[in-house]
């Protein structure tokens, strides 16, 4: 297309054109057929040099029903129009709508935009790759006139019948050219929030329409497909991925699989192997971390790579390429000169790097469901990938530490990647709490001190290391590292936070990690003279708190099992006398641990059987005992309201 004259050119011409503009006004709005045909075939010239007033003003006088019409017509949708004209009738709608929508005003209007379906059937049709190159240009400019024109494309039917033929397209050809435009130009416009369930569906067939691309192509439209799929799939909580999720068909989620595969097996840049690796992390958060492992029986796979390898394939892509992350980030951060330059190299590494470590969290979370034989994962993957993944996990995960022990070094403990170094170290752990337990013995009080960059506590890198404590606490030396600094102090003011944020979207299974932590701690370290500090009294008055309302068994036992070994810590007087600690507060603790005594128990649960029997050997409730058999009034208040209950 033409674009639009200068002002001064316009000018120039309007002697000379105004009659023959004015003649096609006027057969434009004739009241025959033939008038209308004939005031069309003069404007498909007008409105290539036409200026946006006189365009406007050719479509407001043509109408847009005898546009669709006229479309109808051509699409033999209409009765009584001749076979051999259908052809000029279609060629004459696209062009002369083509041409007043160059001028954004005319292409936002709803006349226009209610034909995008009618266009996209033409698209599906015809055979004739210059009416389809035209009908692509026409559909560009109409979304990218107007929000509700880039919507329209969404309507049933309409992506289906534009792309599905793409990869039947010569490569190298202008319709590709213009039909990965078109994609790319509602990739970016669209927004899914709030879609209808029908507009979604069309949103689906342009992700299964961008896969089949993805996976069939050789040439840069594999990569442009690679990033419109990342940007389709990474968006947050998209209405989109329940969209998907519920797609019948297996074939697209092969194909990205396919794709995946290519790129990474082949030389191509960092870059394009980071989108690939960041598309195999948005297929897991949609489908679940077995889509990698899962196996698809799909016609004419020849080609496609076991699923042993593939999984090998990702998990190794993405350990090289967060080995080199780490080692850019390590020089830039301590070894560089500052300038805005290398601040913004590291934030996009940072980024990078946090992509990497989410897809290879949920790679740990699926090698531990296939290690404990859960779910259909485990009949797709040998034993030997297994070990395999574990040992290059473990690798990257003594890489990761070697990270953290950088900093360390260098006093940096702020950041977002100090932060995300130390989830992916907690995830791993979580699944291996003794490996690399060296490293983790001298590491384990600076990962406690990291804070992410807009962060005032270290409160989320405790959390991160709780599954891994709560375990390692179950043996002595466990418990004597958590010692060795006062960490067990850190979970504790952890514990708190988290039971004064409850109901804030606080993890309740972190809750539990914590109390398991601090059980365990209390429970093997009796003979090490733990003093009865301040952080204790404030235990004691969050699980109080915690336990206030609660019906729940596992909390009602737990805590009260928890309060237990902290009481056997201390005196009665002792935590009076505190300054923030009053009677009210220890007569709802002496009523939890009488109302844990009540609470029932599954014959199976024997963790709350455990915390139970921890608290029948307090020694206020053995004091009871006591003073019960000898038929005496407790002194304690403890005491007391155990002899009420019981």
């Amino acid at each position: 297309m033409d674009s639009t004259p200068a002002p001064a050119a316009a000018a120039a011409e309007t002697p000379t054109t105004a009659p023959a503009f004015e003649d096609c006004l006027r057969l434009l709005r004739g009241e025959r057929d033939e008038q209308k045909l004939a005031g069309l075939l003069v404007a498909a010239n007008l409105c290539r040099a036409g200026d946006a007033a006189s365009v406007v003003e050719v479509y407001r006088a043509v109408g847009p029903r005898f546009l669709r019409r006229l479309l109808n017509t051509g699409l033999g949708k209409v009765e009584g129009g001749k076979e051999e004209d259908r052809e000029a009738y279609l060629r004459l709608s696209v062009t002369v709508l083509s041409g007043l929508a160059r001028f954004p005003e005319v292409a936002a209007d709803e006349g226009v935009v209610s034909t995008v379906p009618l266009i996209a059937e033409i698209v599906s049709k015809s055979s004739d790759l210059a009416i389809t190159e035209e009908c692509f240009e026409l559909l560009s400019l109409i979304a990218i006139a107007s929000d509700g024109g880039a919507h329209t494309f969404c309507e049933p039917g309409v992506m289906d019948m534009l792309f599905l033929q793409i990869s039947n397209f010569p490569d190298g050809s202008r319709c590709l050219e213009l039909a990965i435009h078109l994609m790319q130009l509602l990739v970016h416009k669209i927004r899914i929030d709030n879609m209808t369930v029908e507009k979604l569906q069309g949103m689906t067939s342009m992700v299964t329409s961008l896969a089949r691309l993805f996976a069939v192509l050789h040439t840069t439209v594999k990569f442009e497909s690679l990033h419109m799929l990342t940007a389709l799939l990474s968006q947050k909580e998209s209405p989109l991925h329940d969209a998907l999720r519920s797609v019948p068909s297996m074939i697209w989620k092969y194909q990205i699989r396919v794709g995946i595969t290519a790129v990474l097996q082949n030389r191509v840049v960092s870059s394009e192997k980071l989108q690939a690796l960041l598309l195999a992390e948005c297929m897991m958060s949609i489908l679940g971390e077995n889509w990698l492992s899962e196996e698809y029986k799909v016609p004419d796979d020849q080609n496609m790579m076991p699923v042993d390898k593939f999984v090998l394939l990702v998990l190794e892509s993405a350990r090289i390429e967060v080995s080199v992350l780490l080692n850019e980030l390590a020089y830039l951060k301590y070894e560089s000169s500052k300038n805005s330059q290398r601040d913004d190299a590291i934030s996009q590494k940072e980024r990078n790097l946090a992509i990497l470590f989410s897809l290879i969290e949920r790679i740990i979370k699926m090698i531990s469901n296939a290690s404990s034989g859960e779910g259909a994962v485990c009949q797709t993957i040998r034993e030997s990938t297994i070990m395999k993944a574990i040992t290059g996990l473990n690798e990257t995960v003594g890489l990761v530490l070697d990270f953290l022990q950088d900093a360390k070094d260098h006093g940096q403990r702020k950041g977002d990647d100090l932060l995300a170094a130390v989830r992916i170290v907690g995830s791993y752990l979580a699944e291996a709490p003794y490996a690399c337990k060296e490293k983790i013995r001298h590491l384990l009080e600076f990962i406690f001190s990291v804070e992410g960059q807009d962060e005032s506590s270290s409160f989320h890198s405790i959390c991160f290391m709780l599954p891994m404590l709560s375990q390692i606490t179950m043996e002595a030396d466990g418990c004597r590292i958590l010692a060795s600094f006062g960490g067990y102090k850190m979970v504790i003011d952890c514990l708190i936070k988290m039971i004064e944020q409850n109901g804030m979207m606080i993890d309740t299974g972190n809750m539990f990690l914590a109390c398991d932590t601090i059980i365990n701690f209390l429970s093997n370290m009796k003979n090490a003279h733990i003093q009865m500090g301040s952080c204790f009294v404030g235990l004691l008055k969050a699980l109080v708190s915690w336990t206030g309302t609660a019906d729940d068994s596992s909390v009602i036992i737990t805590a009260s099992c928890l309060c237990t070994l902290v009481l056997d810590l201390t005196t009665e007087e002792f935590l009076l006398s505190s300054s923030d600690f009053d009677s009210k507060t220890l007569e709802k603790l002496s009523k939890l641990i009488a109302r844990s005594l009540h609470q029932g128990i599954p014959d199976d649960d024997i963790e709350q059987s455990n915390q139970k029997q921890i608290i029948l050997s307090g020694k206020y409730y053995t004091l009871f005992n006591i003073n019960w058999k000898k038929e005496k009034k407790s002194s304690h208040l403890i005491c007391y309201r155990l002899q009420e209950v019981v």
